[in-house]
């Protein structure tokens, strides 16, 4: 089959410039213009990256128009009503679903090497008590590679892989660390007889001694829908091909940088409220909005182009119908209600916020409908996890898509160093 070409006219000069087509096994081909700027002297110009393909993946597949998203081909919706979040990382990092022994020694793996260095902890003493989780998160982890230099230079599947498993693994007892710090509170050690998630929530709530908070009727307990919950926004956040912060992750790669730095860029660009904040901002809006009585006038705001005031949680740079996470999340919502016991005042509001924004004019001809950051936050709350920590949540779960991005921007031989270009117009 011959190649299809795309021909580029200069209109000025008349000149030509034949480029070749790049098929993909799944949404847009690409132009390939590497030699574009040899053959014209010129740069092309496109802010935010809007239509550029930086890499090729066979990763994560997004069709925006469809509402379709795929981890290695699998629908989101298969992944996350009926696999497990560490189902889910292993298919990201193998491009296969595990069998019931690998799954199992996977568990294993992650469980004993959750524990970090004791020199890990110190760092946290030097932190205010006062940091927001995700400053603590991100310093954490780059103080983590200093303890593990050999990292910086990788050759072989088995290095990678060891590297991935100890990264996934050592992330939710940093977060919990940063968590209980942020309390000034003891940190609790993971336990290797708990799975990765309820491990996390158990170094989230216990009390020192590891036992839950004690009732007349005994200890608490951390419930299997809690933890079906949790895993579940686990493996909707997994990864999402090539946002903000995963690219960060691959430009900071192209330097040869070490791999936890990289993730560790990868947390500072997700706290950012365009990005992973926005979850934490949904709640703190609902909570403003304060009654269901309110809005209509909130509503009003929103769509007044002369007020600062935005909906936040609603529309999406790439899904233009529907975000499909978020479906998943609304059903799970309303399937959990009652055994997760929602704050019945913050589901009317965004009840409401919904029912208004899906049926009017404004919010439909703009593409703004709820995305995952609108339902994440209620679940969050529900499992007794505050704000501050909700965006810590997102990384948990990226962690995996962010090390499998550095892993295949290391292995593929065309790789180069990021260096982006620029239209200058001063003096």
């Amino acid at each position: 089959m011959s190649k299809r070409t795309i021909t580029l006219t200069n209109n000025s000069t008349g000149e030509t410039y034949e480029y070749n087509i790049l098929e993909s096994s799944r949404g847009p081909s690409v132009v390939d213009i590497r030699t574009f700027f040899k053959d014209t002297g010129m740069f092309t110009y496109d802010p935010g990256y809007t239509s550029t393909a930086s890499c090729e993946s066979q990763i994560t597949f997004i069709d925006g128009g469809k509402g379709e998203l795929r981890y290695r081909s699998f629908p989101i919706e298969e992944l996350a009503t009926k696999h497990s979040y560490l189902e889910t990382c292993f298919l990201l990092l193998n491009s296969r679903l595990p069998t019931k022994e690998e799954l199992t020694d996977f568990d294993l793996e992650l469980r004993h090497r959750a524990f970090v260095h004791e020199g890990l902890r110190h760092l946290f003493n030097a932190l205010p008590d006062n940091a927001h989780p995700m400053a603590t998160l991100s310093a954490a982890v780059t103080a983590l590679s200093t303890f593990f230099n050999d990292h910086l230079d990788m050759d072989h599947e088995e290095e990678y892989q060891e590297m991935a498993r100890r990264i996934i693994s050592k992330i939710p007892t940093i977060a919990a660390f940063a968590y209980r710090h942020s309390l000034g509170i003891p940190f609790i050690q993971p336990d290797i007889e708990l799975s990765f998630t309820e491990n996390f929530l158990t170094m989230m709530r216990a009390y020192p001694g590891g036992k839950m908070r004690l009732t007349p009727n005994g200890h608490d307990t951390i419930k299997d829908v809690e933890i079906r919950a949790l895993d579940t926004i686990f493996t909707l956040h997994a990864d999402h091909e090539q946002n903000a912060s995963t690219t960060v992750v691959r430009n900071v790669a192209s330097t040869g940088a070490h791999p936890y730095v990289a993730i560790s860029s990868g947390i500072s660009a997700l706290w950012g409220r365009a990005h992973g904040g926005a979850n934490e901002s949904v709640i703190a809006q609902l909570e403003m909005i304060g009654s269901v009585e309110n809005v209509e006038k909130y509503i009003a705001k929103a769509k007044d182009p002369n007020d600062p005031f935005r909906l936040m949680g609603f529309g999406h740079r790439v899904y233009k119908n529907f975000d499909p996470r978020a479906r998943i999340l609304k059903g799970l919502q309303d399937e959990l209600k009652a055994e997760l016991n929602l704050d019945s005042n913050l589901m009317a509001i965004a009840g409401k916020i919904e029912e208004i924004a899906l049926n009017d004019e404004y919010f439909v001809s703009r593409n703004l409908y709820p995305n995952i950051d609108f339902y994440t936050g209620i679940i969050l709350t529900a499992l007794q996890i505050p704000k501050s920590m909700f965006t810590p949540i997102f990384v948990i779960g990226r962690t995996v898509g962010w090390i499998t991005q550095w892993i295949e921007f290391k292995q593929d031989k065309t790789s180069k160093i990021a260096r982006p270009r620029q239209l200058y117009t001063g003096d």
